[in-house]
């Protein structure tokens, strides 16, 4: 079996944009409403989940933590809709994502997430189930539920993906 140490980067916008949205208020729009006693970040994210009769849902996910060394031996991906994590704690987590090939994951790519920043996996994006930090995590999740397979999972044969620390 094959080990390969896979690097963590910050999140950015434009790297992660090939697998989803960051979702952060950085540079969102506000505006303000309820008289002006509320401000609104608008529009975060693109929830994507009406295929096949689908609806979305919002879920509280509770993760387990996780220490590096992480082990990524599987990805998995929604091919009928989106799914946005957003940290209810302040700890960071981790989004690993990969690249479509030829209907399997290709290399991963680990990013890590800072506090008050979230990810919005795009429908058929590859990534990795929830990684939690440092302690248990509570997460606001929105994703689809309805008819129809939303869920393919596929190992990585012979190859195991290792994050070995949370800085590159």
């Amino acid at each position: 079996m094959q080990v390969v140490s896979l690097p963590v980067r910050p999140l950015d916008k434009q790297a992660f944009a090939p697998f989803g949205d960051v979702v952060t208020t950085d540079g969102a729009e506000l505006r303000l409403i309820n008289q002006g006693s509320t401000g609104r970040f608008h529009d975060l994210a693109g929830i994507d989940v009406t295929d096949q009769g689908g609806r979305a849902v919002i879920s509280l996910f509770r993760g387990q933590p996780f220490a590096p060394p992480v082990e990524i031996a599987m990805m998995e991906r929604h091919p009928l809709g989106s799914q946005l994590f957003y940290p209810l704690s302040s700890r960071p987590f981790l989004a690993v994502v990969a690249p479509d090939e030829g209907g399997r994951p290709g290399a991963p790519l680990a990013f890590l997430c800072p506090p008050g920043a979230g990810v919005n996996y795009a429908k058929n994006a590859w990534h990795h189930p929830l990684i939690s930090l440092e302690a248990v995590s509570d997460f606001l999740v929105i994703d689809r539920e309805g008819p129809g397979d939303n869920l393919e999972e596929r190992d990585y044969p012979g190859i195991r993906y290792s994050i070995d620390a949370l800085a590159s």
